[in-house]
């Protein structure tokens, strides 16, 4: 029988900060941005838990829900309501970014029996970015999705508000504990896409007779995966409503 993929959610609440004591104050700001504000920040994180498994025959499921979650609220114990750079030994050395926390969590869980194979982890600083690792891709990389939104005009006389997602896969630096400069995406999806497009008709924008979402996340794509600072762009994936949304990856 083929494995089936569960995924669960649970919600956890720590504080962290972006900083490297061996960095100046100007390079830790240039690197971390407002992440780097001393004594740090908090976020009512969000763990997305995949896992693979057969379906048992005699319960119906592939594993019980029971003990994934008594296993995962046993592991975010350790994590829950701490200040991950003062309380917990595994950021003594590594900067408590998502993608270093997510590798964390990944090594205490794949190694848990009650809870089938782990597949994914995508964890949530908040709706606005995400880590995502997987058992295919390894614990060297990950993709990282911030969402940014506008709106703007597309058919002459209604405006709309998108929500746009941009998703970057790569490499997670071992010094910055990151996929791609943060600060820098936001101030080229900024500059490239948000002002050119927040507030105005995107027919004169992009030049077109006619707009629609699948030419928007085209245009998005063309004009930032050549200036990409770190990390491939992945995916974008441009939310018009709840029930429609257009995905470009190139």
């Amino acid at each position: 029988m083929a494995s089936v993929l569960l995924t669960k959610r649970i919600e956890f609440a720590a504080s962290h900060r972006y900083h490297k004591p061996e960095w100046d104050a100007a390079k830790n700001r240039a690197t971390f941005g407002a992440c780097n504000n001393d004594p740090g920040h908090g976020h009512n994180y969000m763990l997305e838990v995949t896992v693979a498994g057969e379906v048992d025959q005699r319960t119906g499921m592939v594993v019980n829900l029971f003990d994934l979650k008594r296993v995962l609220l046993q592991v975010l114990e350790e994590f829950d309501h701490k200040h991950l750079n003062l309380d917990l030994p595994y950021f003594v050395r590594q900067i408590p970014t998502s993608e270093n926390i997510a590798r964390v969590l990944w090594d205490k869980l794949h190694v848990q029996k009650d809870i089938g194979t782990l597949q994914r982890i995508c964890l949530y600083e908040d709706e606005d970015l995400c880590a995502d690792l997987t058992a295919e891709a390894g614990l060297d990389v990950a993709s990282v999705t911030r969402r940014y939104s506008f709106t703007a005009i597309h058919d002459g006389h209604r405006g709309h508000t998108w929500d746009l997602f941009v998703t970057v896969h790569g490499r997670i630096d071992p010094e910055t504990g990151m996929v791609t400069d943060i600060v820098a995406l936001d101030r080229l999806i900024k500059d490239r896409v948000l002002v050119p497009f927040d507030g105005h008709d995107l027919r004169i924008v992009l030049a077109t007779p006619a707009v629609t979402g699948e030419y928007i996340a085209r245009a998005v794509w063309d004009r930032i995966a050549p200036a990409l600072p770190i990390g491939s762009l992945q995916l974008i994936k441009l939310v018009q409503t709840r029930d429609l949304s257009f995905e470009y990856a190139g």
